[in-house]
């Protein structure tokens, strides 16, 4: 007997199956996150350093996968945390990754870093979101530049408190968006890549998708030929023009489900007529903090 071969038989001889239901719905998952991330078995064997023969036992349940190799899996896929308690459930085990309220007790030292970081980014918008795109935490940038830009509207709290809905619904921040089209378009093929491995963002598509004015044609996901280096936001309130970039920063290597799902979204100018409304901004609400203006 080969090496290999021997190696498999220590590995899995104890966790064949006679009755697959047990393990059919992780060998589902594990499936389809391999397609998902365009692997073919002998891609995800060499990088999970098993045999392809185990790789496909797992796959079609005629094996029952340890925690430990549950884990690598996940490791190796780049599967979300969320995700990966899926994977432990369906394989018989316990969830790993807890999911704490952003206001624990215990999450406090990660409270002051983003807090540290919207500070940082003054005197240009920063924002917290969640998985769904809602905004849990922001800076007093983001508040004077885009508060005046909600306005009284007919969004619902829920949809007003969201990044998209807010940007996608008719009565939001898309009357400013001069380029409308061309930013949410961007926008809505990002949604479509989250969607292909989430419920809850292929729930979140549907919704944004159902808003008056949507172009039909981004119901299906498009390759975007000769895009700008950059999504530029080009917003246009009376005589005031300004336009954003966005840079995305994720929490390193965390350990919690809500933390690995937070995004820190930092608006950058995109030209110095928007440095220099935005210096203006700040200036006027540090001598009149109560009355933040959006004006010329």
């Amino acid at each position: 007997m080969s090496e290999s071969s021997s190696q498999f038989s220590r590995q899995s001889a104890e966790v064949y199956l006679t009755d697959k239901s047990q393990t059919d719905g992780f060998g589902r998952l594990l499936r389809q996150w391999r397609q998902t991330r365009g692997m073919n078995q002998l891609a995800l064997a060499a990088d999970a350093e098993m045999s392809i023969r185990h790789l496909s036992f797992l796959e079609t349940g005629r094996a029952r996968p340890s925690r430990t190799m549950v884990e690598r899996l996940g490791a190796v896929l780049d599967i979300p945390l969320a995700d990966r308690n899926l994977m432990l459930l369906a394989a018989g085990y316990a969830p790993l990754y807890g999911a704490r309220e952003l206001d624990a007790p215990e999450l406090e030292p990660v409270r002051r870093a983003l807090r540290f970081i919207l500070r940082q980014q003054e005197p240009y918008p920063a924002l917290v979101i969640d998985a769904r795109w809602n905004v849990v935490m922001r800076n007093a940038a983001a508040e004077r530049i885009f508060g005046p830009l909600r306005g009284a509207t007919e969004l619902s709290r829920e949809h007003a408190a969201n990044a998209l809905h807010s940007t996608f619904h008719p009565d939001g921040l898309r009357r400013f968006i001069v380029n409308w089209e061309e930013f949410a378009g961007g926008l809505i093929q990002s949604i479509h890549r989250d969607a292909a491995t989430s419920a809850a963002a292929a729930r979140l598509r549907d919704e944004l998708l159902a808003y008056p004015g949507v172009p039909s044609r981004w119901r299906m996901p498009e390759l975007r030929g000769g895009a700008p280096p950059l999504l530029t936001m080009r917003l246009q309130r009376g005589d005031v023009t300004l336009a954003f970039f966005t840079t995305m920063t994720t929490l390193a290597s965390p350990q919690d489900v809500t933390l690995a799902q937070l995004r820190i979204e930092c608006f950058h100018p995109a030209d110095v007529e928007t440095e220099a409304v935005a210096a203006r901004l700040a200036a006027a609400d540090t001598m009149h903090p109560r009355k933040p203006a959006l004006s010329s």
